[in-house]
């Protein structure tokens, strides 16, 4: 009896993952949410636009600008995917207090410090292969405040999605990353623009 009800459970749990992962679920849940980030996307683009004058002065934050922004959506993504796994294995449990979560946010916040330092290196260089003028040290101020200040701001993002995507009862895999990519995309080019304007 008990073996049956066992290979019972096990079906009906098939079918719930089966119908979770179904390609039509799958479709209605994405399409309109792709759909939104799409028109911010958008937004994304012309708040770059408005930009335009100071990137052409400056190559190097015109290099920068991109894998800026690139950098915070991959960042989200380490979050989002980690966040999600230990959600789906049950060892999750939003709270700062959980070592879990402070150990996914010193890992991201450690990957941040060492990624944007670098970044600043580089974009310096290529942009002095460009003809820029903009010195080392006030591009490492540049780069280190604006980076550092996306990855707090990607570590709310991400952990805010995980959490709304649960309580909706939506999968995190499915609606997480492109969230927090796109809204890292347009927020990443204004706390880039905002520190920028207070350095120089």
């Amino acid at each position: 009896m008990s073996a049956g009800g066992d290979l019972l459970h096990g079906e009906e749990l098939e079918d719930e993952i089966s119908d979770e992962w179904a390609v039509r679920n799958i479709v209605t849940t994405l399409v309109p949410l792709l759909a939104v980030l799409s028109v911010l996307q958008m937004v994304s683009g012309a708040v770059l636009e408005s930009f335009e004058e100071q990137l052409l002065e400056n190559p190097s934050l015109l290099v920068l600008v991109p894998v800026m922004i690139g950098t915070a959506g991959n960042l989200g993504s380490i979050m989002c995917a980690r966040l999600s796994t230990q959600l789906h294995l049950g060892t999750l449990e939003f709270s700062p207090s959980n070592p879990n979560v402070r150990a996914n946010v010193g890992a991201i916040m450690g990957l941040a410090a060492t990624v944007f330092v670098l970044l600043g290196i580089a974009s310096w260089a290529i942009g002095r292969a460009l003809g820029g003028t903009l010195g080392l040290p006030r591009l490492l101020v540049i780069t280190i405040v604006s980076g550092m200040l996306l990855a707090v701001w990607v570590v709310i993002v991400s952990s805010t999605a995980v959490y709304a995507s649960y309580r909706l009862g939506y999968d995190p895999d499915d609606t997480t990353i492109p969230v927090v990519t796109n809204v890292c995309d347009i927020t990443g080019v204004l706390i880039l623009f905002a520190v920028v304007a207070v350095v120089l």
